[in-house]
């Protein structure tokens, strides 16, 4: 179930976000798929504390959990994230359906598109690209995605989807990756064209570097500062 700070407990998650649509406050969504990079997560909520307008709430899919679970300094709980500055909710796919729907109620994954100013997915694992390339939308966060709105005609702007690719460097050069990689840049990401932002999606490509597994090579999450750098331009932060 959601972790949350401030939320009214007898009030479902998706009625919970619907409440602050119109809060005022610059909405980050924040979300983590199944790469050992999770661990930077706290890190990279932790770097918006200066930033009090900046609300967070975090998605993580089962396996990103898998990665805060306590082990160790640099992996916390992830009940420990809600209690980190800014963050409003932590985010499961059991929220989707935290209690049974009737109809007029909120729905969980299009509130959540309307409600982010910004979706960031850091990290996004293999499994998970290739689940948001092929439209599919068996949990959460890519329920999140599926819906998002690529116009900008149906929630009223443009809003703009940036992932972080993170996987192990076999998987990285793998020709598949070459080919799921194209559609997020050539086909769905953000050009201008004639002086208008024409698509959605911004890759934030791996690095080289030794990897948790013991290879060396290129599939590295990019350095989660760079991330955050990146994250606080679009959102138009001071950095």
């Amino acid at each position: 179930m959601a972790t949350k700070i401030k939320a009214d407990t007898h009030t479902s998650p998706a009625a919970d976000v619907a409440a602050t649509l119109n809060d005022g406050k610059i909405h980050l969504l924040l979300a983590a798929t199944g790469s050992v990079a999770t661990i930077k997560l706290p890190l990279i909520i932790a770097a918006f504390k200066d930033h009090p307008n900046v609300s967070i709430r975090v998605i993580l899919t089962k396996p990103a959990a898998q990665f805060l679970c306590g082990q160790s300094q640099e992996q916390p709980s992830v009940k420990s994230l809600a209690s980190l500055p800014n963050v409003e909710a932590v985010l499961h796919d059991e929220d989707e359906w935290a209690e049974p729907w009737t109809r007029g109620a909120e729905i969980l994954h299009i509130t959540l598109r309307r409600w982010a100013h910004l979706l960031v997915i850091a990290p996004l694992s293999a499994n998970s690209l290739a689940k948001v390339v092929h439209g599919m939308s068996d949990n959460l966060l890519t329920s999140v995605v599926r819906a998002w709105d690529t116009t900008g005609l149906i929630d009223g702007r443009k809003k703009r989807i940036l992932v972080a690719p993170a996987m192990n460097t076999a998987m990285w050069m793998h020709p598949i990756t070459a080919q799921q990689i194209r559609v997020l840049e050539d086909d769905w990401g953000v050009k201008d064209v004639d002086g208008a932002e024409h698509g959605w999606f911004e890759v934030l490509r791996p690095i080289e570097k030794s990897l948790a597994c013991g290879d060396v090579g290129s599939g590295g999450m990019m350095e989660w500062r760079e991330i955050v750098k990146i994250v606080k331009q679009r959102l138009n932060l001071s950095v």
